[in-house]
C-alpha cells in the first residue's frame, strides 16, 4: 500500500466529538502518526474536525472534506490517513473530492503487518486479512488486480472490472481461509506433542518489551526494536524455572487500540498461543502515559478471543524509565500479582521468574484419575478442560494423567469420588 520511490506525504485525520474530546483525539493522533511512520509514510500535517457525531456521508462533514481537498493540494499530499475505520460509502465520497489515496486505521496497520510478515504462515494470515479489507472498498481509484483468471464463463457481457477483482479476490480468500485450515490443524497437533509441561503466553499491546522479555528468559534472538508491531511470528521456547519448575513460554503478536477484526480472525492460528496457555503475562509499559489504557485494550482483545479469566502475572515493564515511582504500590494493590521490573536493564527479573513458580504451584496442579467404560461423559470433559498427559488402558478401565486449572481439577476429582494423585507442578 505504501511503496513509492520517494517517502508518501500524509496527513492525519481525527474526529473530536462528545464521546472523545480533543485533547484525546491529539493522543489518539500521537498513535497514529507512529503507525504511519512505520508503514513508510512522512506525516505533514493533521487535521481534526469537531462534531458531534460522525457524517455518514463522509465522516467529517462536506465543508471539512473542502477544506482537508485544498491541504492535500496545497501540501502535495499522497495519503490521507483517518484515524477511525471509515465504511466503503464514506471511502468512495471522499475520493470523489480529495485526489489522493484515502486510508483508515485498518487500513495502515494492515500495510504494516505486510511489510513485517516473515514466515508463509505470517503471509498467509496478513494477505487474507488485507483481501478481506480490501474486497468492499473496492473504486475505480484502485488499479486493478495484476492476475485475473481467464477463460470460459469468468466473464460475462458488460461486467466491470472492479467485478472481475472482486470475483477474483472471493476466490483467492476461499484459497487462503483452506490453508490457514491446514496450519490450524497443524498448530493444533503440535500443541498436543507439548502437553506434558505447563504453557505460559506473553501478552500485551504492541511495543511493550514482550520480545525482549523472551529473549531474557531464553536467548531466543528475537528482533527487538522500538517500533510498533516489530514482530509478527510467535516462537515458542523451553525455560527451566528452576529444576523442578519447566515451562513452554510463548510470545504472541502485540495488541493496539482498534486491531482489525480481519487481523484478529486470520491470526487465529497464532493468538491460540495465548487461548491454550495455562498462565499469561500481561506485560505493560508503565512508563507510556496512557499504559491503563492499554491494559482495557489488551484485557477486551483477550476476552474476543476466549483467552480473558486466566492466572495472569501482570509485568509492568520499563521501569528503568520513570523519573517517579510513587505509583507502583498503587499499582501492586490494585493488580494481583504484578511485578516490576526492566526486562532491557534485568532490573527484578528474578522476582518474575518467583512470581511465576508462585502462580505455577498455586494454580496448576496434575492428577491421575481411573475411570470406567461408562465414565465417557466424564473423560469427554476431560479432553475439552484438561491437558490429556497420558492415557492406560486396564482392562475395563483407563487410567489417566491430567494437568488442569486447579479450580477445574478439584471439580474432576469429586466427581470420581476421590483426591488421590495429586501432584503440584
Amino acid at each position: 500500500m505504501i511503496d513509492t520511490v520517494r517517502p508518501e506525504r500524509a496527513v492525519l485525520v481525527g474526529l473530536a466529538s462528545r464521546i472523545t474530546r480533543r485533547e484525546r483525539v491529539q493522543e489518539f493522533l500521537d498513535e497514529l502518526q507512529q503507525l504511519t511512520e512505520t508503514a513508510g509514510a512522512v506525516v505533514v500535517d493533521r487535521l481534526v474536525q469537531e462534531r458531534s457525531s460522525p457524517e455518514a456521508a463522509t465522516f467529517i462533514g462536506s465543508g471539512k472534506v473542502e477544506e482537508l481537498a485544498r491541504m492535500t493540494e496545497d501540501l502535495t499530499i499522497d495519503l490521507v490517513v483517518f484515524d477511525d475505520d471509515l465504511s466503503p460509502v464514506q471511502v468512495r465520497n471522499l475520493e470523489r473530492t480529495i485526489k489522493c489515496k484515502i486510508v483508515d486505521r485498518s487500513g495502515i496497520i494492515l500495510a504494516i503487518f505486510a511489510s513485517r510478515a516473515r514466515t508463509s504462515e505470517a503471509k498467509t494470515q496478513v494477505e487474507l486479512a488485507q483481501l478481506e479489507y480490501m474486497l468492499p472498498r473496492l473504486t475505480r481509484q484502485w488499479t486493478h488486480l495484476s492476475r485475473v483468471v481467464g477463460g470460459v464463463g469468468t466473464k460475462g457481457p458488460g461486467e466491470t472490472q472492479i467485478e472481475t477483482d472482486r470475483r477474483a479476490i472471493r476466490s483467492r480468500i476461499t484459497r487462503l481461509r483452506e490453508r490457514l485450515g491446514v496450519i490450524q490443524k497443524e498448530r493444533s497437533v503440535q500443541r498436543k506433542g507439548r502437553d506434558k509441561f505447563p504453557r505460559v503466553a506473553l501478552v500485551g499491546y504492541t511495543n511493550v518489551g514482550k520480545s525482549t522479555l523472551l529473549n531474557w528468559f531464553t536467548n531466543a534472538g528475537v528482533l527487538v526494536e522500538d517500533r510498533l508491531f516489530a514482530t509478527l511470528d510467535s516462537t515458542v521456547r523451553m525455560v527451566e524455572l528452576s529444576p523442578a519448575h519447566r515451562i513452554l513460554l510463548s510470545d504472541t503478536v502485540g495488541f493496539i487500540r482498534k486491531l482489525p477484526h480481519q487481523l484478529v480472525a486470520s491470526f487465529k492460528s497464532t493468538l491460540e498461543e495465548a487461548t491454550e496457555a495455562d498462565i499469561l503475562m500481561h506485560v505493560v509499559d508503565i512508563s507510556h502515559p496512557s499504559f491503563e489504557e492499554q491494559i482495557g485494550v489488551v484485557n477486551e482483545t483477550l476476552d474476543d478471543i476466549g483467552a480473558q479469566g486466566k492466572p495472569t502475572v501482570m509485568v509492568f515493564n520499563k521501569i528503568d524509565r520513570l523519573s517517579d515511582r510513587s505509583a507502583m504500590p498503587y499499582l501492586a494493590e490494585r493488580y494481583a500479582n504484578a511485578v516490576f521490573v526492566s526486562a532491557w536493564r534485568g532490573i527484578n527479573m528474578g522476582g518474575l521468574r518467583d512470581q511465576l513458580i508462585a502462580l505455577l504451584q498455586d494454580t496448576v496442579t496434575e492428577h491421575e484419575v481411573t475411570l470406567t467404560q461408562q465414565q465417557y461423559k466424564l473423560l469427554s470433559r476431560l479432553h475439552d478442560t484438561a491437558d490429556i498427559l497420558e492415557k492406560r488402558y486396564n482392562g475395563n478401565s483407563i487410567v489417566v494423567r491430567f494437568r488442569a486449572p486447579k479450580a477445574e481439577a478439584e471439580r474432576i476429582m469429586k466427581l470420581t469420588g476421590g483426591r488421590k494423585g495429586e501432584r503440584r507442578t
